[in-house]
């Protein structure tokens, strides 16, 4: 139990480093989506924050399945919240790096940087937890 716990802890505390770097970059998209390059002008405010509020769903949900007992389950969902997060590299194929100003680059880096983080600890947890079930080769 006190090794669940500690992993639960460190998946927390990561969850709420990405969701908050998530955030920034979301409202910063939101506040600014005309200034980023090439983004559809459809797009409006209330649907970046109504993404990011989906999005942010998937491992909210991820993580209560994972601390209710449904680690499996919680893990994969919390797995596909950190991936999406790696979307953010997307607006580098829309306009290279130097056409976004230095607060669009740290947003976009500073949520990368975190959805990885949390990605590779869900990919480490599960490892783990197949190697216990003895699911490895």
């Amino acid at each position: 139990m006190p090794g669940m716990l500690r992993r639960s802890n460190v998946l927390m505390a990561l969850g709420v480093v990405y969701a908050v770097a998530s955030l920034i970059h979301f409202a910063h998209n939101a506040e600014y989506l005309s200034a980023y390059p090439n983004l559809p002008a459809r797009l409006t405010r209330a649907q970046v924050y109504g993404a990011w509020l989906a999005i942010t769903a998937i491992g909210a949900i991820g993580y209560a399945l994972y601390r209710r007992g449904a680690r499996l389950l919680g893990l994969v969902l919390i797995g596909v919240y950190a991936a999406i997060g790696l979307d953010g590299l997307l607006h580098y194929g829309r306009a290279p790096f130097a056409e976004h100003t230095a607060a669009m680059n740290g947003t976009i880096l500073f949520e990368v940087a975190a959805a990885a983080c949390l990605l590779v600890t869900v990919a480490a947890v599960l490892v783990r937890q197949m190697q216990k079930r003895g699911l490895h080769d």
